[in-house]
């Protein structure tokens, strides 16, 4: 991971179970029952830097071993040009899992990804009605776009073989940043009555002002940062780049704080804690979030 940050710092210089963290008042921990209702979700996103064999089969070690019940769909991407990615069913949860390979250092394409910094409108074809005033992030425009129609695909088959009506999207890393783009699209084309939740970890910022207020309005979102990971304070602000509300930070006491509002300046959260990339350690970028470390 320190090519990311190498990245990252030379750019620089130039669900109704969880709580509403966006309607807090106030800083405050989570419970420990809180805390492991999240681990299931956890997995599913580590499950993303699974081989798209691995996920289709539902045989990728700790990752799959975790949820047996998982029912796969569809998976696809190269780890390369295109990120992994699976779409399947979760009974106990009555959901759809969407989730989405994060940034692996091992693959020179995905870093370029997220070197690719300035900020553009989404494509009208996938994200119709959008205003014009929303921008993301181009490279994470480009990622989800490659990757969109077949997840849409995947997830209306899911909903239609196991007759569900909920939609879950989880990532890591990149693949946070995907997720929270498929967060904002898939609504846009899925039945009225759909319910949507989105689970991120390590969420870099991902598109502007006008981006963030859409995501606070419409998506259900928590995106979790574990102590001084250097990668969710980036894009930097300076560039235009804003995070939505949602924040859960991982402190160094082990401590799960909610952070409300957007880009929460406290030091209990991530941009307070975190002010330079080079106050950050990069191996907190993959966890471990409760014991889990992000990775197949």
């Amino acid at each position: 991971m320190a090519s990311i940050v190498a990245v990252l710092l030379v750019a620089a210089a130039a669900v109704q179970a969880f709580p509403s963290i966006s309607m807090r008042q106030s800083i405050t921990a989570l419970t420990t029952s809180q805390i492991d209702q999240f681990t299931t979700y956890t997995y599913y996103a580590s499950a993303g830097y699974c081989t798209n064999t691995q996920t289709l089969a539902w045989n990728c070690g700790t990752n799959c071993n975790a949820n047996p019940g998982f029912k796969p769909v569809a998976s696809g991407g190269n780890g390369d040009s295109v990120q992994y990615w699976f779409v399947g069913y979760d009974p106990k949860l009555d959901t759809v899992i969407v989730s989405h390979q994060g940034t692996n250092p091992s693959e020179i394409l995905p870093l370029i990804t997220d070197a690719d910094f300035f900020l553009t409108n989404l494509d009208s074809a996938l994200f119709p009605g959008i205003s014009s005033d929303i921008e993301v992030h181009n490279g994470f425009g480009d990622a989800q776009a490659s990757t969109a129609t077949d997840v849409l695909a995947a997830v209306e088959s899911a909903m239609s073989t196991y007759d569900t009506k909920s939609v879950t999207m989880v990532g890591h890393s990149l693949g946070a940043a995907i997720t929270l783009l498929d967060s904002v699209y898939l609504p846009l084309w899925l039945p009225a009555g759909t319910t949507f939740t989105t689970i991120g970890y390590g969420l870099p910022r991902v598109g502007n002002q006008a981006f963030a207020n859409y995501v606070d309005a419409k998506v259900h979102l928590t995106h979790i940062n574990n102590k001084e990971d250097p990668i969710p304070i980036c894009p930097g602000m300076f560039m235009g780049f804003v995070h939505p509300a949602g924040e859960v930070h991982i402190e160094d006491s082990g401590e799960w704080a909610t952070c409300p509002g957007q880009d929460n300046p406290s030091t209990q959260c991530i941009v307070g804690d975190v002010p330079e990339i080079w106050d950050g350690n990069e191996s907190n970028h993959d966890g471990p979030y409760n014991g889990i470390q992000m990775g197949c």
